[in-house]
């Protein structure tokens, strides 16, 4: 082990020049400083806060929503109270929102997790512990007793030494701690409000088939009784009975998909038995914007504020300063010096040091000068790809968000009226006697395929919307355990 040790034995009478000795030797200056440069390594509590505050501060400048980090009995009382005032009412996809970031068992975990990083850096940030060890020792020779006490102080010194380099592994750690945390909220916010557009879009679709089934039925049953009378063949029955059992088979697949929808929601917000039958849900999703967002602002937005963008370069500069000193420690890998002070009983103190350092005979360094030029060129071309990703994904998401709203518009101003003229100029040729029911009829179940086209395609752009954002903050790669291996390296040897 890299050590430096002090020695000092001394008998009572030599108390007060050991006490001097303790004093001026470079050896307890040396130690005198280390355990002042203990505070350079922070405090656990205040890096946790700091990063939990850094990712509450970018849920409510982008999401909107606060993040709530439930740490007491009167906190999860506080928040239960809340959830259950949001579910008082229909819930809207901002509200889910703020559930699933204040409630949300998942995300909690996400926080102690996080605080459990943190502290983990905040912790590899500090110097070992000194190491104190006492000896005493008893002899008898020819009658006489002699006592020998040896105390052995000893701490590192390459630990000391190489303190900076640990300091910036530590503040890469907790950046990215942030970074990763920030995401992992971003995403929880994302998958809530995607949820809750699938489950209110569900719940409109199925109230929408209800009332197909409810025509359907009609239909059949006025075929019946119009073939029984004889002014209906039994094609044409077969026909619209055939209408009526595709709409109960379309029923039973929306109300199946109501209920999925409406439990994945649940588990996105994390509501317990008695909240999620209090769950509520508008009859109908939000209108369009009246414009969609302008491709020139997102990219540029996504560029500025992604995530994993932002710890790309951390990760960069990281381990281009890591250079440095991986070319120092591959020479020099090992330093112990050591100072000595023993007295035994009937003999004069003995002084002294020395100094001990690993020559490289076997070890020449070179493939830990290898490594880290490795490591810096694949920080760098993965950064350099993570660029080219990031525009990439931005515009494929920002393409699906414009296509989508193209089309919900496109179905809500052309398609939709368009159906709604026809049925109201058929309902006027059926009582100016120009067609009959069923020809009335049959234009309905056109209108129904349109109705729920036009239901999809607004579900598809407040998804693709929902996705949209996700895109512009980003999720961090995983490179810190990249950074933390070559960091840690040069620190630990």
């Amino acid at each position: 082990m890299n050590s430096l040790r002090l020695n000092a034995s001394a008998r009572s009478a030599d108390s007060e020049r050991a006490k001097r000795l303790r004093w001026t030797t470079p050896a307890t200056r040396l130690a005198v400083a280390a355990a002042a440069t203990l505070a350079l390594a922070g405090c656990a509590s205040t890096a946790i806060n700091d990063n939990f505050s850094s990712t509450q501060q970018l849920s409510k400048d982008r999401l909107g929503a606060e993040v709530k980090w439930l740490t007491t009995d009167a906190d999860r009382t506080q928040a239960q109270s809340d959830v259950d005032a949001l579910l008082a009412k229909p819930l809207s996809g901002d509200d889910a929102v703020r559930i699933s970031l204040a409630y949300s068992p998942a995300l909690q975990a996400m926080l102690y997790e996080g605080a459990v990083i943190s502290a983990s850096a905040t912790q590899s940030a500090r110097l070992p512990n000194p190491v104190f060890a006492f000896e005493r020792l008893m002899r008898n020779e020819g009658g006489v007793r002699e006592l020998e006490l040896t105390r052995t102080l000893s701490f590192s010194v390459l630990d000391l030494l190489l303190l900076p380099a640990r300091l910036r592994l530590a503040d890469y750690q907790q950046q990215a701690s942030r970074l990763t945390l920030a995401s992992n909220v971003v995403q929880a916010a994302a998958e809530a409000r995607q949820a809750w557009v699938n489950a209110v879009a569900s719940q409109q679709s199925l109230q929408y088939f209800q009332q197909v089934k409810a025509t359907a039925d009609a239909s059949a049953d006025l075929a019946r009784r119009m073939q029984a009378v004889g002014n209906y063949s039994k094609l044409q029955r077969a026909r619209e009975q055939a209408f009526a059992a595709d709409a109960v088979a379309q029923l039973a697949r929306a109300a199946q998909a109501t209920r999925s929808s409406r439990e994945v929601l649940i588990r996105a917000l994390g509501l317990n038995d008695s909240q999620a039958a209090a769950l509520k849900l508008p009859d109908r999703l939000p209108d369009l914007p009246v414009q969609p967002n302008d491709e020139a602002m997102v990219a540029k937005a996504a560029m500025d504020q992604r995530l994993d963008v932002r710890m790309a370069r951390a990760n960069l500069e990281f381990v281009a300063r890591e250079q440095g000193l991986t070319r120092v420690t591959s020479f020099v890998n090992g330093l112990e010096v050591g100072v000595t002070r023993k007295s035994e009983t009937g003999l004069a103190p003995k002084r002294g040091y020395d100094l001990s350092v690993p020559l490289p005979i076997f070890d020449f360094g070179d493939a830990t000068r290898a490594r880290a030029q490795a490591t810096y060129m694949a920080a760098f071309n993965r950064a350099a790809q993570l660029s080219v990703d990031a525009n990439s994904q931005v515009r494929e998401n920002y393409g699906a968000y414009r296509t989508a709203y193209d089309l919900a518009k496109h179905y809500r101003d052309e398609i939709v009226p368009l159906r709604r003229t026809i049925a109201d100029e058929n309902i006027l040729r059926y009582n100016g006697m120009l067609i009959g029911v069923f020809e009335l009829l049959a234009d309905s179940r056109e209108q129904i395929a349109s109705v729920a086209a036009a239901i999809e395609a607004q579900r598809d752009f407040w998804l693709a919307d929902a996705a949209l954002q996700t895109t512009l903050i980003g999720k961090p790669m995983n490179s810190m355990s990249m950074a933390m291996d070559g960091g840690s390296s040069a620190a630990g040897r």
